[in-house]
């Protein structure tokens, strides 16, 4: 039996809305606790959840948010809630990779061109140079 889809949108019912929290909330600390095992990274994870605060840092807490402090490195990558639907709502993303497979097609057509192009250009260079090497070829 499969699970099913649920929509990302905010939970209504206060309890369930508590019960999803503290599940998604273990789930997101074991995540981030096997991220920083498993790939040797830091991590700070910090969740408010009305006036309670939970955090988690592999390092402790401290270490890691001091060193984000005091780094003057511009962000890989900054996220918020607005860039969910792009990254991650199937439709938006199967759109994507019809986009791209489209255009990889487009630029697959156009590689193909250039490599014909290419292996005409090398049997004109060999037969120059078959010529040139037989004495055949004569030059201007």
């Amino acid at each position: 039996m499969g699970r099913n889809k649920i929509q990302i949108i905010r939970i209504e019912n206060e309890r369930n809305r508590q019960a999803t929290f503290t599940k998604r909330k273990n789930g997101l600390i074991k995540k981030a606790m096997e991220l920083s095992i498993l790939c040797d990274c830091e991590i700070a994870l910090i969740v408010f959840q009305e006036n309670k605060l939970y955090q988690y840092g592999s390092e402790g807490i401290n270490k890691v948010m001091l060193r984000f402090a005091e780094t003057k490195e511009i962000p890989v990558e900054d996220h918020s809630n607005l860039d969910y639907s792009t990254k991650f709502d199937e439709k938006v993303i199967k759109q994507k990779k019809k986009d791209d497979r489209s255009t990889l097609s487009k630029r697959s057509n156009t590689n193909e061109l250039t490599i014909t192009k290419k292996k005409n250009s090398v049997k004109k260079w060999i037969k120059l140079h078959q010529d040139f090497t037989t004495n055949k070829a004569i030059y201007y």
